[in-house]
């Protein structure tokens, strides 16, 4: 709860779980920060040979919940470096440019006349010359949003918006289960003015080691700077793709610290790409296990191996540390 307050209403939390807790978290989260305001659950493969001891399977992911503050206001982006394919742009006009037909109609099922009211209207539309509007004209027939089963449904543009981009939106007959009927579609160009340097992929939400890092990577890169002194840490490269999807200028929170892996990712994502990025890192005093790697080397709290790491990368990495004791609320 606390996380929600001090959270920018532009932004979103990012929580790492395991299988055992994963669908817990997600009620609690769905409570916080209300169930419209999920963004992704991401598989991340952080194991690829998979946890070998005890019963069952090879458990070999975790999962990261992604909730928005308001997921109408979120600034998150959720593309890729990569840039789509103009195979998956099949259509063209006379001049050449290329698109794809989209529903109108919103297909997530979350989103319905009870959950969002002003989506459900009629429009307007032509299927023998495409047009669609709001308001009728000759030849046009009634189309409302409906679910392929002929349950109501919802668009995903309001009427202004409709209205202003009345050329992008075609109707034309479609079969359905229920048989035939009028729907309306987007025209979704593969060019588009609004992207500058050309439409690239969405993230999708498996994330494989190979692209993020794996836990042995994590140890090796804890290991380069203070020892191996953490059991299980987070890979740089998994919280640098997190990191994409923000600004450049963002301020970043992490209340359970652990090895700073983060503050880490966020030194190596500035030098990266010249952002200027802020990192608060987070510790409890909990004491290390008396004997292990990490009390052996004098870190006798989580709190001494967090703050190890982060000088290590202020002079490995550069970025400058500032360091503050003391108790929350105190």
């Amino acid at each position: 709860v606390a996380a929600r307050e001090v959270l920018a209403e532009t932004g979103a939390i990012w929580v790492s779980i395991d299988d055992h807790e994963v669908a817990h978290l997600r009620l609690l989260m769905d409570e916080v920060y209300g169930e419209q305001n999920l963004l992704a659950q991401v598989v991340v493969n952080l194991n690829p040979k998979g946890r070998q001891l005890g019963r069952g399977f090879a458990t070999s992911h975790e999962y990261l919940l992604v909730y928005a503050r308001d997921a109408r206001r979120c600034v998150l982006d959720a593309t890729s470096p990569d840039a789509v394919d103009p195979r998956d742009f099949p259509l063209a006009v006379a001049d050449g440019r290329r698109f794809r037909h989209l529903p109108l109609r919103n297909t997530n099922k979350k989103f319905n006349p009870v959950t969002a009211p002003t989506l459900h209207f009629t429009v307007w539309g032509d299927p023998e010359s495409g047009r669609v509007g709001t308001t009728p004209f000759d030849g046009a027939v009634e189309i409302g949003p409906v679910f392929g089963d002929g349950r109501p449904a919802v668009w995903r543009w309001s009427r202004p918006l409709i209205d202003e981009r009345a050329d992008d939106l075609v109707c034309r007959r479609v079969q359905g289960r229920l048989g035939e009927r009028v729907d309306v579609f987007q025209r979704d160009w593969l060019h588009r003015d609004d992207v500058p340097g050309g439409r690239r992929k969405k993230l999708r939400t498996i994330w494989l080691a190979e692209e993020v890092g794996s836990t042995d990577t994590a140890v090796q890169e804890l290991k380069d700077l203070v020892g191996h002194v953490f059991e299980s840490p987070k890979p740089t490269g998994l919280v640098r793709r997190i990191l994409g999807t923000m600004p450049d200028d963002a301020v970043v929170l992490d209340f359970f610290a652990g090895s700073g892996t983060t503050g880490h990712a966020v030194a190596l994502q500035n030098l990266a790409d010249g952002g200027t990025r802020r990192c608060l890192s987070v510790n409890s005093a909990e004491p290390t296990r008396p004997g292990s790697n990490a009390h052996t080397a004098g870190l006798l709290t989580v709190a001494d191996i967090t703050r190890a790491r982060l000088r290590a990368v202020a002079e490995t990495v550069g970025g400058g540390l500032e360091e503050v004791q003391g108790r929350i609320g105190a």
